[in-house]
């Protein structure tokens, strides 16, 4: 009999400390999902300021502002982190939107009266260093998720997340555009 009790002590103490490690995997997760948030809120700021440098010279391309207006909106709107389907919405809407303002980048280079304006191309150099940033955090985000992920994957963490109501995130992938292979004839020419 006190073994029986010993035996169902231990498991008592075993299953909570798995509950504990998922909450912290959890809580670590969304952390560097804030982290995350935090870098896109200043990368929407400064789009803000870089679409309005730009969009005097720009009249003629009045789509591509538009679209990185819209997915700036997406990104910057409200979501609910618990919600993985919504996450994974916002997450895409900001890499869709650095898809947008590469090609932004690549007019503005196009464009050479833009060229001369120093703080357009300040603007750039800080939304470059930004990227830097967010890809860093990107990292921490997949990294903190990937623990997550798998600790609830793997028996008993699946049980007891189930029963913690705690689900996997999913990954910020990076665009297709920069997991590209470089073509360096196009860098050549």
């Amino acid at each position: 009999m006190e073994g029986l009790l010993l035996g169902l002590g231990l498991l008592l103490i075993l299953t909570y400390l798995w509950y504990v490690s998922l909450l912290k995997k959890r809580a670590t997760a969304r952390e560097a999902l804030q982290s995350v948030d935090h870098q896109l809120s200043k990368r929407s700021q400064l789009i803000t300021t870089l679409l309005a440098r730009a969009q005097t010279e720009m009249a003629h391309e009045q789509p591509l502002p538009a679209d990185i207006i819209k997915l700036q909106e997406q990104t910057d709107g409200p979501y609910q982190p618990q919600d993985a389907r919504a996450l994974l919405q916002h997450l895409q809407a900001a890499d869709q939107l650095h898809g947008k303002m590469s090609l932004l980048f690549v007019q503005l280079e196009n464009t050479p009266t833009l060229l001369t304006d120093s703080v357009l191309l300040q603007s750039m150099q800080a939304y470059s260093e930004l990227e830097t940033q967010l890809c860093s955090a990107r990292r921490f985000y997949n990294a903190a998720v990937t623990e997550l992920n798998t600790a609830v994957a793997i028996f008993p963490g699946s049980i007891i997340a189930r029963l913690a109501n705690i689900g996997p995130m999913p990954f910020y992938e990076a665009c297709e555009a920069d997991q590209a292979p470089v073509n360096t004839c196009d860098l050549q020419k």
